[in-house]
């Protein structure tokens, strides 16, 4: 048994309440790309207050990137389509929120924002080992791919 077939196993076993949550946090990176696409010079404080000094120099562009990189993240999270590997471009992200923005500005102004940030990092790990289940785009294209190449399909035809 290879590895594609033991990663389809897993997601064709995922319940689909867990679809649920995969909605739930794209919607939530989508959300948070508008809100940083809306005020720019926010999250580029937020790159500056990290205290990276190759973040610094660059906030302008890496506010950027975290943005569009939110706003098309959690768009293919909400359909599930590359989930495993939008997860893991996200993870570095949130990471960065947890550790570097949240942390630093302290648990007393932003309660709210570091538990949002810390649930977002424990849902794109899950994800990264869950897959995006049974009721996704991935799952509707790999079916549709199996489709073309067992007998009794219409790529028999086409041939």
């Amino acid at each position: 048994m290879n590895l594609e077939s033991a990663l389809e196993k897993n997601e064709s076993r995922q319940p689909k309440w867990l679809t649920l949550f995969r909605i739930a946090l794209g919607l939530i990176l989508f959300w948070k790309g508008i809100s940083f696409l809306q005020d720019s010079s926010n999250l580029q404080e937020m790159v500056k207050a990290t205290g990276i000094g190759l973040m610094d120099n660059n906030a302008q562009a890496v506010a950027l990137i975290i943005t569009y990189l939110n706003l098309l993240g959690g768009f293919l999270i909400i359909v599930g389509l590359f989930t495993r590997w939008i997860s893991v471009i996200q993870i570095p992200i949130l990471i960065g929120a947890v550790f570097f923005v949240n942390a630093k500005q302290g648990m007393a102004n932003n309660t709210i924002e570091l538990m949002l940030s810390i649930l977002v990092l424990v849902l794109l790990i899950v994800f990264v080992i869950k897959g995006s289940g049974a009721i996704s785009a991935d799952e509707y294209f790999r079916n549709y791919y199996k489709a073309g190449y067992e007998s009794g399909h219409t790529k028999d035809l086409l041939d």
